[in-house]
């Protein structure tokens, strides 16, 4: 069962909403884990909205700083903007996926990043093995 790390800084935005649509269409079929270099308080109440129109919620979730062990715990880690703090494993497979930070953002301006993710998620999870069906979306 392959494990995908979703990273960005605060562990607040894109990493949450990509890790809710992974967890919402990759089911069983894959481990998902998300962090950041610097964790904020608390997932970013516009993500959290945007992502609940859509029937995922990420509200419940905790910002976390990654860890090595969640590093070696993946095949697959997907970086959001964390640049040079995002942590490098020798052996694992980096995608960097260039999106903007939600943070501070209007409900118009996150939908438009939660949709790019997605996609970027539904892609990856397809190539992997581990999409089921694409109900998510919808």
């Amino acid at each position: 069962m392959p494990g995908i790390l979703f990273l960005c800084i605060h562990n607040a935005g894109r990493s949450q909403m990509a890790a809710g649509f992974a967890r919402s269409m990759g089911g069983d079929d894959v481990r998902i884990y998300s962090g950041g270099s610097e964790p904020a308080e608390h997932v970013n109440p516009v993500a959290v909205e945007a992502m609940r129109e859509v029937g995922i919620d990420i509200s419940g979730y905790v910002p976390q700083k990654f860890t090595d062990e969640l590093l070696h715990a993946v095949d697959v880690v997907v970086t959001m903007g964390c640049g040079d703090t995002c942590p490098y494993v020798p052996g694992k497979r980096y995608i960097d996926w260039p999106l903007d930070d939600p943070r501070g953002q209007s409900i118009d301006v996150v939908r438009g990043i939660r949709d790019q993710i997605r996609a970027r998620v539904a892609d990856l999870l397809a190539e992997l093995g581990a999409a089921r069906s694409r109900a998510a979306d919808a």
